[in-house]
């Protein structure tokens, strides 16, 4: 065969590979959307926003508190989550070579791999069994474990490249150390921090397994953070495993929500990392 034929044939090939792999990945995700719209549309309404759920064989309804209880509980893991994450990833930047270092390292990388239903039960054992009940501040926890590796990684590999003349030139100026590293080197990577956080953020809003084992959920308000509280994906695996077809109705509402949720962070975390690559 012709070198230059054989060349073109290799690169339509690879093309085509290539699309069909996009397509493999795309096609699946847009039906997936797709049918979630479809069924959920309908019930997505003000009531939705401002209303509890109904007994059973009531029309009508909302997940007004599913959607506070989630609001609460990710607002509550994020400070304890984010700031942990953070500050470990500033000692892992500028104290690299240690052997604890190293130890961080390996436990965020083993922590982030770790399935969500582990890190439920682990929040159970260390606060749902010693209150002697479930609660948000345990689902929050349970969730801040999920953030906590996410966050240190992404906030590691920020921090890295930041050039090291940044510091240099601010140590030299008499900044103290932690000055330096507070002040320059992470406010320099702080579109790509932000851009992390956003992502563990959107990681979290749909776990449901651990916290089937610590907010466990609640029909009604509750503003106690020492006892359960509703969250909009344990809301939305009840009523689709029920019996009942409003339930079912709000499920598929309360997940085109969920989803609508967590595709707007991700776009706002894509739009802080292009921020961070044209700098």
């Amino acid at each position: 065969m012709n070198p230059v034929l054989f060349r073109k044939f290799k690169n339509h090939l690879m093309t085509f590979l290539m699309v069909a792999a996009t397509a493999a990945v795309l096609v699946p995700l847009g039906m997936i959307f797709f049918h979630i719209v479809k069924m959920g549309i309908s019930s997505v309404n003000l009531g939705f926003f401002t209303e509890i759920p109904k007994p059973p064989g009531e029309a009508g309804g909302g997940m007004a508190n599913g959607l506070a209880g989630s609001f609460v509980m990710i607002l509550m893991a994020s400070l304890i989550g984010i700031p942990i994450g953070i500050f470990g990833a500033i000692y892992l930047t500028e104290y690299g070579g240690s052997k604890m270092s190293t130890t961080v390292r390996f436990a965020a990388d083993v922590l982030s791999g770790t399935p969500s239903i582990i890190t439920g039960l682990v929040a159970y054992s260390l606060l749902v069994v010693p209150m002697k009940g479930f609660s948000a501040l345990a689902g929050s926890v349970a969730l801040a474990l999920i953030i906590v590796p996410i966050v240190l990684r992404t906030t590691e590999e920020q921090l890295k490249m930041v050039p090291g003349s940044l510091r240099e030139a601010s140590l030299a100026l008499g900044v103290p150390f932690w000055r330096t590293s507070l002040k320059v080197t992470l406010r320099s990577a702080m579109s790509g921090v932000t851009t992390g956080v956003l992502l563990a953020i959107a990681r979290v809003a749909g776990e449901t397994a651990p916290l089937l084992f610590t907010a466990l959920g609640n029909q009604f308000w509750n503003k106690d953070v020492t006892k359960p509280m509703a969250a909009l994906p344990l809301q939305i695996f009840n009523f689709a495993i029920s019996p009942y077809d409003d339930w079912h109705r709000l499920a598929w509402a309360g997940a085109l929500v969920l989803v609508t949720i967590m595709f707007t962070l991700s776009l706002t975390a894509r739009y802080f990392g292009r921020g961070r690559q044209r700098v």
